[in-house]
């Protein structure tokens, strides 16, 4: 029961999901080799308000921004949505510590005057993909957003930043 409660308050925290249940830890049992989403988290890029933050809530379509809209597949029908991304990080450890390992936005369109909004889901769950095995895709984003990934990024944990691969600091402004 504690185990449970412990996952529950895990999830409604503002940071990142570091891996809990390493599956390459060399014990050999069952989930050796198996894709684990616990080392992955969603931070909103919300360029309106000029914030960065993690909302756990995005791994299931429930993030601040995501709530109480519909969501449809064509852009043109949110004409006058504001822009948000979802930029899904995976962190891994390496032997100095944990470290961002990839990044990959997704962009959404909210339009909170007609309760619609516009997601690709097969993009988010690419991209999603792309970051857990260390791509970096960002370069359809916006230039402001991007100044809010890297500023949040390296603010977080700086030594996280800093354990991170060079060419994702490349594709990030300084």
């Amino acid at each position: 029961m504690s185990d449970q409660k412990n996952s529950n308050n895990k999830k409604k925290s503002n940071q990142f999901t570091i891996m809990k249940d390493d599956s390459t830890d060399g014990h050999g049992g069952y989930g050796v080799g198996s894709i684990s989403l616990e080392n992955i988290s969603p931070v909103i890029i919300d360029p309106n308000e000029d914030r960065a933050f993690v909302d756990m809530g995005a791994m299931h379509a429930r993030s601040e921004v995501e709530r109480r809209v519909k969501f449809i597949p064509n852009k043109e029908e949110v004409p006058n949505g504001k822009l948000y991304w979802i930029v899904w990080v995976t962190v891994e450890r390496g032997e100095e510590g944990p470290y961002y390992h990839g990044i990959a936005g997704s962009e959404i369109r909210v339009d909170r005057s007609i309760k619609r909004a516009y997601k690709s889901m097969p993009e988010h769950v690419n991209h999603m993909d792309k970051s857990m095995k260390g791509h970096y895709i960002v370069e359809h984003m916006d230039e402001k957003s991007l100044k809010l990934l890297a500023d949040f990024l390296r603010d977080y944990k700086p030594e996280m930043w800093e354990r991170s691969p060079e060419e994702l600091k490349q594709v990030l402004p300084k």
